[in-house]
């Protein structure tokens, strides 16, 4: 366990950037990127643009713990859709399940999400999802199953000081451990330290 979270945080120095892998401590003084921040390996401006594409891409991937295949999946995915393509891109993932219970304060990390989702926690229009990569949609109805509201984990997530304000676009009772999905994320409500450009140019020249 010890060396899991110490990988952690050394992919957050490597990359120079908060991925938030570690739940709450990524959000304080505590975090190792906070304690003293490191420059990348190779400085900005030594660095060749294909780097800085791959360091993009991968910034993006570990924030939402997804391997390489499944990433690229998204990008083919959102490459056939109408909008900007690295837009979409971070639609699609702020859409999933897993992220969508990590924003809501139910888990700490999007680590700890996906593994209360794989064990079936939560209730989505009703029925039962196991799966963390489902994609919410409008009008969604997420809960936690009534069996597993007294689970001390939840209740320590939703009772925290640092726990992060759900935003805009999901509508949330915390009394009653529900919440609504009232619309997709707009542009200025995805993730604004990814230079998603990168990444579709990373993928463009493939």
């Amino acid at each position: 366990m010890g060396l899991q979270m110490e990988a952690r945080c050394a992919r957050c120095r490597r990359l120079n950037s908060k991925l938030f892998l570690k739940g709450e401590k990524c959000l304080t003084d505590k975090c190792a990127l906070e304690k003293g921040r490191q420059t990348s390996r190779i400085p900005e401006r030594r660095m060749s643009q294909y780097a800085r594409q791959l360091r993009e891409k991968q910034k993006l991937r570990f924030r939402y713990g997804i391997v390489e295949n499944q990433f690229r999946q998204y990008y083919e995915k959102a490459e056939k859709m109408k909008g900007v393509t690295g837009e979409e891109l971070l639609r699609l993932l702020e859409r999933r399940l897993d992220n969508v219970i990590y924003r809501l304060g139910w888990a700490s990390s999007r680590r700890q999400a996906r593994q209360l989702v794989s064990h079936g926690h939560f209730l989505v229009n009703g029925r039962k999802v196991w799966t963390p990569s489902y994609q919410v949609k409008e009008e969604d109805v997420i809960q936690v199953k009534d069996k597993s509201k007294k689970m001390d984990l939840i209740k320590q997530n939703l009772q925290s000081s640092v726990k992060q304000t759900p935003p805009a676009w999901l509508e949330v009772d915390n009394n009653l451990l529900k919440a609504v999905v009232k619309r997709l994320p707009e542009k200025e409500e995805l993730d604004q330290e990814i230079n998603a450009s990168l990444i579709v140019e990373y993928y463009s020249r493939k």
